[in-house]
């Protein structure tokens, strides 16, 4: 499997990476007050963090809704509707008139031309706000923060929700080197040795860099189809997006339920499940990744109740024998799911070379499913044997993870360092 970025964006070879321009983990000397804000959905937060030697003692989060006509309308206002929150925020803590670097969590696909530059690309899930593809995410946040008297803000790095989990993974334990997402999509970033990214610009005083891998789109130029099924064509075709993030979509938690619903709905139509008929099988979003995940929990602790359940709501004549089939279905689905993020591990333990990893891990699907877990530690033993590792849950990676890299980003501009190397598209080597 190559790791490598194709030259063509819109067609790529393999997986598609990109710089986040952060160099460095946590030293320990970080010290002072930072804001994070997370953006990936409906909902975002901000935070205020006090870091003391590299460590947090005082933290306030806000919650805040994003409206829908603001998802879907012009990007200026919806950033200036982030610095309205950030201004409730500092005025609500008392904290106006102070001077704050802010970490911005921005999970849409961008591509990064610094730690303090990111270009959406496309807009995802409820979001289409006009005006803001191919304009810098940081520039438009601290533009409409700078509208406002009250705020002294500066954004000073942007990153996504995987990098937010491996910085955070290194604060719980500074052997991490690997973030992984596993929730509704799923992603990863790791450490790079500099000398291996093929297609850098600009000098490169740093020895390793982490790579935010953006594996939820390998496979989008087709090399992953021989282990694509039928059931993997119907929950693409019936998705927001057809035909991209497809490794995603063969285990991501927003799929895992359709995927195994469609299972069901070819079984029954076969006359392998129920007494005929389809029932509501095939109504796309009926069963949920979380019936899944408490149908596997339940068949570890000997009980079917869910099992029961979800024949009962897809309104199918069923037997007792049929509960043994949605629990076997749902125990392949999981399996597949946790074998191939396990491959993709296994191949990046091998090309690291750390004596030990320890493996950020956050996401719903891994601390809801309950077999996601002994499964990885089994599998990616087998195909990294001798690299040994840990999996660690690093809860909150895109808010105080966020924090985190904002402290890093400061330290480094104090130290100076420079975090504004112009890049392209990162390549690494075989």
């Amino acid at each position: 499997m190559r790791l490598g970025l194709a030259e063509n964006p819109e067609r790529p070879s393999s997986l598609l990476m990109e710089n986040t321009f952060i160099p460095q983990l946590l030293d320990g000397t970080e010290c002072g007050e930072y804001l994070a804000l997370d953006l990936g959905g409906t909902n975002f937060r901000v935070l205020y963090v006090v870091l003391k030697d590299g460590k947090f003692v005082e933290e306030n989060v806000d919650y805040f809704e994003v409206p829908r006509e603001l998802r879907l309308g012009p990007g200026e206002d919806l950033f200036d509707f982030l610095a309205q929150c950030l201004s409730e925020f500092v005025q609500k803590r008392k904290l106006c008139g102070r001077n704050f670097k802010l970490g911005f969590t921005f999970s849409f696909p961008m591509t990064q031309k610094s730690l303090d530059v990111g270009i959406l690309v496309s807009w995802t899930k409820s979001f289409n706000c006009s005006g803001v593809v191919g304009q810098d995410a940081v520039s438009m946040l601290n533009k409409a923060i700078h509208k406002r008297d009250n705020l002294n803000i500066d954004v000073n790095a942007i990153l996504n929700d995987t990098t937010g989990t491996l910085v955070m993974g290194s604060y719980l334990d500074h052997r991490c080197a690997l973030g992984i997402i596993m929730g509704t999509g799923s992603n990863g970033a790791y450490i790079e040795k500099v000398e291996r990214i093929e297609k850098w610009l600009g000098k490169h005083p740093e020895k390793e860099m982490l790579v935010d891998i953006e594996w939820g789109a390998f496979g989008d130029n087709g090399v992953l189809d021989f282990i694509r099924t039928q059931w993997d064509n119907a929950v693409d075709e019936q998705s927001l997006l057809v035909h991209s993030y497809t490794f995603e979509k063969y285990y991501g938690g927003k799929y895992m339920g359709d995927l195994f619903r469609e299972v069901l709905l070819t079984l029954a139509k076969e006359g392998c499940l129920g007494k005929g008929g389809v029932g509501k099988l095939a109504t796309h979003g009926s069963i949920t990744t979380t019936t899944v995940s408490t149908i596997e929990k339940e068949s570890m602790e000997g009980e079917q109740a869910t099992a029961r359940k979800a024949l009962e709501e897809a309104e199918l004549e069923w037997e007792e024998e049929d509960l043994e089939v949605l629990k076997y279905v749902a125990g392949l689905v999981s399996y597949r799911g946790a074998l191939l993020v396990s491959l993709l591990v296994g191949v990046l333990l091998q090309r690291m070379e750390r004596p030990h990893c320890t493996v950020a891990i956050d996401g719903s699907l891994y601390r809801h499913h309950p077999r996601i877990r002994p499964l990885m530690e089994h599998l990616i033993a087998k195909f990294a044997p001798g690299h040994p590792f840990d999996l660690r849950q690093a809860h909150d990676g895109s808010g105080k993870g966020a924090a985190l890299v904002a402290a890093i980003a400061d330290r480094l501009h104090k130290n100076g360092a420079t975090t504004t190397t112009t890049t392209t598209t990162t390549t690494t080597n075989d």
